[in-house]
């Protein structure tokens, strides 16, 4: 009970301390980054020289890009390794990062972990609610360029940081498996069931005309197609421009849009939000493949200039979701760095 009502204290004050950098929006950024880089060093400075090497990387090492969403073996320092204190600093660091909806998610895919190991009986990959790994990259300092990553199966989230002044966020996935608890304690229980709903009700509205256009093919991919592809690239501009949808439907590509870019803390959400607004509702498209029935294998995309949001949910008898936003800049902070490294003057 003492160690659940510590990691609520640790996760509410950094959500308070979002709340109250907001007042001054100018400042939002840095102040985010010096939460991220103080709840990094609160970890770090608890670790073992053991615990250190695996958990903290330097910032130009490969392994930064090395993302996936499988069930495999990854880099860092997992939970399961961690003590009790070193588990709260974890989760206190993911956030300074997420907002209250987005950390809802990702504790809650990470205990799915659980449902898997009971209903395949050790018939599957190893499932473990702890298997999820934290790493570093470089030194954490509001001054500083440095980054983070949290992953598992079914999440990965990244981070990169330039002097305080720019956040990335991308590539942000999230995935769901079961995407619907069907049996259990737990029945009914859907965590990204917003993410499917708000996009077939975009289909289901869309009136014949609009179908044709939208629905590009009846048999949806069997995954995600940019899978883990370290660049980020876009797709063929398929399906509907937002430009051919009435006010209505164009409100729930918003909402669709929001949902994925509201995962984390407004201060970071609302600076991706403006700069996909900025590229013009004209220029997004929403595509659909398989079928726009319940419980039937689907995919849809979402699409503008600067970004891609992809949705795949075929696999366990479409109950099985993958869903995840890449930016064509900013994936791993690569644009900010290059952008950083070209207008500051740096010692040989």
């Amino acid at each position: 009970m003492n160690n659940t009502r510590s990691l609520l204290i640790l996760v509410l004050s950094a959500q308070l301390a979002g709340l109250s950098a907001r007042a001054h929006p100018a400042d939002d950024t840095r102040a985010v980054a010096e939460e991220m880089a103080a709840a990094a060093n609160n970890l770090l400075a608890t670790l073992t020289p053991e615990q250190a090497a695996q958990a903290a990387y330097p910032l130009n090492d490969n392994e930064r890009f090395n993302w996936h969403f499988i069930p495999r073996e990854r880099k860092g320092l997992p939970f399961k390794e961690m003590t009790p204190e070193q588990k709260h600093l974890a989760h206190a660091l993911l956030s300074t990062a997420l907002s209250h909806r987005g950390y809802l998610k990702a504790s809650t895919i990470m205990s799915l972990e659980q449902v898997l190991r009971d209903l395949e009986q050790g018939k599957g990959p190893p499932r473990d609610p702890e298997r999820y790994f934290v790493t570093i990259f470089g030194k954490p300092d509001v001054k500083a360029t440095w980054g983070w990553r949290v992953e598992g199966h079914h999440l990965s989230l990244n981070f990169m940081l330039v002097e305080g002044k720019e956040i990335s966020v991308t590539p942000s996935f999230l995935g769901s498996n079961p995407g619907e608890v069907r049996e259990g304690p737990r029945k009914g229980l859907r965590v990204l069931g917003a993410e499917e709903d708000l996009a077939r009700q975009l289909v289901r509205s869309l009136n014949d005309e609009q179908k044709k256009a939208a629905i590009y093919t009846n048999t949806a991919p069997r995954e995600i197609i940019t899978g883990n592809d370290r660049k980020a690239r876009a797709l063929s501009p398929t399906g509907i421009s937002a430009a051919k949808l009435n006010a209505a439907q164009t409100e729930l590509v918003w909402q669709l849009i929001k949902e994925y870019v509201y995962r984390y803390r407004p201060e970071i959400a609302d600076h991706d939000l403006k700069k996909i607004e900025q590229a013009g509702t004209k220029n997004l498209y929403f595509a659909w493949a398989g079928s726009i029935e319940p419980k039937e294998g689907h995919y849809y995309r979402v699409q503008g200039p600067t970004f891609l949001m992809e949705y795949d949910n075929t696999q366990n008898d479409a109950n099985h979701i993958h869903a995840v936003w890449r930016d064509f800049e900013h994936d791993f902070g690569e644009d900010l760095l290059r952008e950083h490294y070209d207008q500051t003057p740096h010692r040989k």
